[in-house]
């Protein structure tokens, strides 16, 4: 029987096209972006997207939805999840 306690509450699916074109859903906030890394939280843990000219081409976290554009070199997970948002959160306080 499953935990579900560890269940992600949305799905959580990584697209990458060519190595330039990142589309990731199951994402609940964006902890910080540039054009070498980018860094998201998901139900499965933190996602951290490194490479050159990134950009977030869009972003909706009521859909938990991101795509990222650029020269894509490594997509990284940690355990660890964010419990007291990320930079839109600390944002729009």
């Amino acid at each position: 029987m499953p935990d579900e306690k560890n269940m992600p509450s949305m799905p959580h699916n990584l697209v990458l096209e060519d190595r330039r074109l990142l589309t990731v859903s199951g994402v609940s906030d964006v902890d910080s972006f540039d054009e070498e890394t980018v860094v998201v939280f998901t139900d499965l843990g933190e996602l951290t997207v490194r490479g050159k000219d990134l950009h977030i081409n869009r972003l909706s976290v009521e859909v938990g939805e991101l795509t990222v554009e650029g020269s894509i070199s490594a997509l990284i997970y940690s355990e660890e999840t964010a419990k007291s948002g990320g930079f839109f959160s600390r944002v729009f306080r």
